[in-house]
């Protein structure tokens, strides 16, 4: 999904807009705890370049990631040499283990297309956690909460570079159409235009609640949860 350049700026992006990872980890943390207070390890699906990881490896005695794009597992290695980190797609990884937690955040979930991928999914996630686990997911937008025609602007100025991003949001069938426009400027290489275009499915809440229930999670919506959008927290039965 991302390549080399987008790995290399992601994190600059997203910290410089004020997406708070500490504060986040921190959030998913209390909902694991309050479920299962002695959770020992955890599983970041589409863990990226594992900002979440570097706060959650202090709050358990294991801790690992997931993502399909190697380029951010690539970065996310540099930046956590001691966490093992697995290529996997969320719909059909196997690992042969299970944890006490899997979370997967920053609405990386609405990245499957389907309900039939959503249930794959959430299928995967089950099979990955303990009797009594928490999975914690991050979901995109409902279909009545998306704001279509939704722009968003920022420039960021961080090591050496200065990035603009600007997006646009629509609607397109049952998902969102967001196109992202990069400007990278630095000394070196002065100015790169970088595009981005991702659907983002609008599943309901009720989509997610069944994909939760089909795998054997009992799930809870948190109003607001981690990033504003609520979070879903489900328990293995």
């Amino acid at each position: 999904m991302y390549e080399a350049e987008d790995a290399e700026i992601y994190d600059l992006i997203h910290q410089g807009r004020g997406k708070d990872y500490a504060t986040e980890s921190q959030h998913v943390l209390e909902m694991i705890r309050a479920r299962k207070p002695d959770a020992a390890s955890l599983l970041d699906v589409a863990c990226g370049t594992g900002t979440h990881l570097r706060f959650f490896r202090d709050d358990f005695a294991s801790v690992e990631g997931l993502d399909q794009s190697v380029d951010m597992l690539t970065a996310a290695k540099e930046a956590l040499p001691e966490v093992r980190l697995n290529l996997g797609d969320m719909r059909s990884f196997h690992l042969g283990r299970t944890f006490d937690a899997l979370t997967c955040l920053f609405s990386s979930i609405g990245h499957m297309r389907t309900t039939a991928e959503l249930d794959a999914a959430l299928g995967c996630f089950a099979l990955h956690t303990a009797r009594g686990g928490v999975v914690v997911v991050d979901p995109w937008w409902f279909p009545e909460t998306f704001i279509p025609g939704y722009v968003a602007g920022d420039v960021i100025r961080a090591q050496g570079r200065t990035i603009a991003r600007v997006s646009h949001s629509s609607r397109e069938g049952n998902a969102t159409r967001m196109n992202v426009h990069y400007l990278v400027a630095d000394a070196e290489s002065g100015v790169r235009h970088l595009t981005e275009s991702t659907l983002i499915t609008l599943f309901t809440e009720q989509e997610y609640r069944t994909a939760f229930e089909r795998a054997g999670l009992s799930p809870t919506y948190v109003e607001g949860g981690v990033a504003g959008r609520g979070t879903f927290v489900g328990v293995r039965d």
